[in-house]
């Protein structure tokens, strides 16, 4: 479908211009230079995606919905968290071009997107980045909870969206995460984030091993629907060992989650650049939001 070459990355500098990049770029220029507004480089992302593979396709297209990759064909797709570009590789199957952007990751993804040539990786800060151009379709999924500043990046989002574009953002739900919130996270805090990334997936590992029993029973007793996380478990059912041991070490792993609650996401939408006609807030398997809406022509 496309002529291969080498999948580029373009990483901004002080010193570098836009037109040396080849592409309008992220800048740190002044309306970015206050030092609080830049988020650090966390190597936890780096060794995640290092580790791990998500080969998982079904749920990018849950969490994309009422999105279809259809909504993505020969499109213009700005990517906004690559990670190890799980998610770049089945948008660049459709898309026109694809520009994937990652603070801690873009190098990496690039590494394993050789077989394409639709694809242009970004090393930039979501918080502060300004590529000087807009898409027609902007996507954000599992990435905006895990940013110094899940409000701006939304704005960001926005910004880089043409008018009639849409928006696609999914992310932890403050709702139905009590168990993380109140009691995972304190623990990683305390804990899991003192102990090296292959212990930590050792300890994934064992968790991961002890949910299979109940999961595999007592999650399965329909009128036991009330237990938390019964829709969650449906899905982990559906996935291999490996990628539910992912899901476990991206919960100890993560150098911070902001979790979204309903009156936010409900809030991002409420734009005015937005169609509300076309917005679709979405509960995924009781832990998460899909948001969907198309920005105003």
């Amino acid at each position: 479908m496309f002529r291969h070459r080498r999948a580029v990355i373009y990483e901004p500098t002080e010193s570098a211009g836009q037109a040396a990049l080849g592409l309008p770029r992220f800048q740190w220029g002044e309306a970015q230079a206050m030092e609080t507004s830049r988020q650090e480089r966390h190597h936890e992302w780096r060794d995640q995606w290092e580790m791990f593979r998500d080969e998982a396709g079904f749920l990018f297209q849950d969490w994309i919905l009422p999105a279809t990759l259809d909504s993505f064909a020969n499109k213009e797709v700005l990517e906004c968290g690559c990670g190890g570009g799980h998610h770049t590789r089945i948008m660049a199957g459709v898309a026109a071009r694809v520009t994937a952007v990652d603070l801690n990751t873009a190098e990496l993804a690039r590494g394993r997107m050789t077989d394409f040539a639709n694809v242009e990786f970004v090393d930039a800060d979501l918080t502060t980045m300004e590529l000087g151009r807009q898409f027609d379709v902007v996507v954000c999924i599992g990435v905006i909870h895990h940013t110094d500043n899940p409000d701006r990046v939304f704005e960001v989002l926005l910004r880089h969206c043409r008018p009639g574009g849409l928006i696609v953002v999914w992310t932890y739900s403050a709702e139905g995460n009590a168990l993380v919130r109140f009691g995972v996270e304190p623990l990683r805090k305390l804990l899991f984030r003192r102990l090296s990334r292959s212990k930590l997936a050792g300890v994934s590992r064992v968790v991961t091993a002890m949910l299979y029993p109940v999961v595999h029973t007592v999650y399965r007793v329909p009128f036991l629907k009330f237990l938390p996380y019964f829709e969650y478990f449906a899905n982990f059912r559906r996935l291999t060992f490996e990628r539910n041991v992912l899901n476990v070490f991206d919960k100890l792993n993560a150098p911070q989650t902001h979790f979204t609650s309903l009156a936010t996401a409900r809030r991002w939408m409420s734009s005015d650049r937005l169609d509300q006609g076309s917005v679709s807030i979405r509960p995924y398997v009781g832990v998460s939001y899909s948001l969907v809406g198309r920005l105003k022509p």
